[in-house]
């Protein structure tokens, strides 16, 4: 692939994840994400196909690069619970578009296989194993969250705040402090659900 197509690509995701974000898979337009990326439709047919298969790459691609850039807790302690907590939260703020994603995947997913879910499901196991190696389980109410479950909690602690900002500004304020206010309450919860001191 040459570097000029490669550039065109790049915009068109850029565009398309802007255009999903905003107005999800139904609601998106291919005019517009072509407008945006200063690209023809034909080349976002090219490189992507329809734009249901273009939604599942930008989906891919921005839960990759939060995986990258966001590894889970390990045992050997490179990883702890409340940096990996501070991180994705901190990941989340800076990259609203994730969580929007994912809840316009919820929306018109419903009752569907949703894109690449057999890939995202092992993605997930591994990351609940990796969970469940640091975690201590110091009394019985810990040790009967199971790591899959542990580590949906720990996403509805980060993902809550920022899918629903009108909620979070009404129930803790919207003054300066009030993010990292909630940020903070989120890392001891998940801390304290894990059994981690």
């Amino acid at each position: 692939m040459t570097s000029r197509s490669e550039q065109t690509r790049n915009r068109i995701y850029q565009a398309a994840l802007d255009e999903f974000a905003r107005y999800g898979v139904a609601g998106a337009r291919v005019d517009r994400i072509a407008r945006e990326a200063q690209a023809n439709k034909q080349a976002i047919y090219l490189y992507f196909g329809d734009k249901e298969t273009l939604f599942a790459t930008v989906l891919k691609r921005s839960l990759g690069d939060l995986a990258a850039a966001v590894p889970p807790p390990t045992a050997d302690g490179e990883v702890d619970v409340t940096d990996y907590l501070d991180r994705l939260f901190t990941y989340h703020q800076n990259h609203p578009e994730v969580t929007r994603l994912l809840l316009w995947e919820a929306l018109e997913f419903t009752d569907q296989t949703v894109p690449d879910e057999e890939s995202r499901r092992a993605h997930y196991q591994q990351k609940a194993a990796d969970l469940n190696s640091v975690r201590s389980a110091e009394s019985e109410q810990i040790s009967a969250i199971d790591a899959p479950t542990l580590l949906l909690i720990f996403t509805g602690l980060v993902g809550w705040p920022m899918a629903v900002p009108q909620v979070r500004r009404m129930i803790v304020g919207d003054d300066e402090g009030a993010l990292e206010r909630v940020k903070a309450s989120v890392i001891a919860a998940a801390v304290a659900i894990a059994g981690q001191k």
